[in-house]
């Protein structure tokens, strides 16, 4: 049995959504000064690393975190390699093979590449889900759609894309790191901080080899 870990380490370095107040993590004990143990503090939103976002992150007064479904968080998950695509559509999805059980996605596209060369400067190039991307994959039934980058939607249409996922309760699994990672059928385990009230929280994320 193989585990990968898809979740990108949060440090204070870190590239994060430019709009965002910034990341601070810091240790603010230390055994080496005299204190009795090593404590750190961190600060910034919770769309920090690989996170989920639940419906209440574009539409108030919907489902917030600790409410999401475990049983859509975690189970069998399809990776597709989009590696040529410039954006994720409708006409991309009907040519990408997916399997047509697939209840979970996750993409890997370019964008992976940033997470292996260890880039810091957010990219507004990246490739994310346009409309008709996101429409297909409500068609499609789908309950989780994962990508590697820091937003599922394309940098120009955020709002719309957004809203047609978490409208249609498809859960939203940003910025995973699927650079080690072969196109197949895995096993997904997310799971989200259990931070009550919120609209999102970052999630320790793995697969493992089906």
């Amino acid at each position: 049995m193989k585990i990968y870990d898809i979740s990108v380490g949060i440090s204070a370095d870190m590239v994060t959504w430019p709009d965002h107040v910034p990341l601070v993590l810091e240790q603010f004990q230390r055994i080496a000064d005299g204190e009795e143990a090593n404590v750190s503090r961190m600060a910034g939103t919770v769309h920090i690393g690989t996170h989920v976002d639940a419906p209440l992150h574009f539409i108030d007064g919907a489902a917030s975190i600790e409410k999401l479904p475990l049983d859509v968080l975690t189970g069998p998950a399809y990776v597709a390699h989009l590696q040529n695509a410039s954006v994720i559509d409708a006409e991309v999805l009907n040519g990408a093979g997916i399997p047509q059980d697939t209840k979970r996605i996750l993409f890997k596209t370019r964008n992976s590449n940033f997470w292996a060369s260890g880039e810091k400067e957010f990219r507004t190039d990246y490739v994310g889900l346009n409309a008709s991307g996101a429409e297909w994959l409500v068609e499609r039934g789908i309950g989780l759609v994962g990508v590697d980058y820091l937003a599922v939607a394309v940098y120009t249409d955020l709002t719309t894309v957004h809203r047609i996922l978490l409208g249609n309760d498809v859960i939203v699994l940003e910025a995973v790191d699927l650079s080690g990672v072969e196109q197949g059928r895995y096993e997904l385990y997310c799971l989200p901080l259990k931070l009550m009230a919120t609209e999102g929280a970052p999630a320790r994320t793995i697969l493992i080899e089906a």
